[in-house]
């Protein structure tokens, strides 16, 4: 079967290289897994973020109309406080007279 040692050799050189293809292969299968659980994780992360973004866009506008309403309503109050005011002078001066 082997008449020389270059033949021995020859076949371990390719047992060898059989095992590094085998190996080789089975560490980029668990890197690209790896990579891919990775990209999976950051999308989810990035879609979490997006709904904060939202929730928060979301919130600033309700408060930004809230503020709107809060300022017609300080205003109408003001109106109101400025009506009573000259009614209660009107009242006041009709009854020095």
């Amino acid at each position: 079967m082997f008449s020389t040692s270059g033949d021995i050799l020859n076949l371990v050189l390719a047992i060898c290289l059989i095992l590094l293809t085998f190996f080789l292969s089975w560490a980029i299968y668990y890197f690209v897994a790896s990579i891919r659980k990775i990209h999976h994780l950051i999308k989810r992360a990035d879609s979490g973020v997006t709904k904060v973004e939202e929730v928060i866009d979301m919130a600033k506008d309700k408060l930004k109309n809230s503020a709107t309403y809060f300022m017609i309503l300080g205003e109408i109050a003001k109106k109101a406080m400025e009506f009573v005011q000259e009614k209660r002078e009107k009242k006041s001066t009709s009854k020095k007279k």
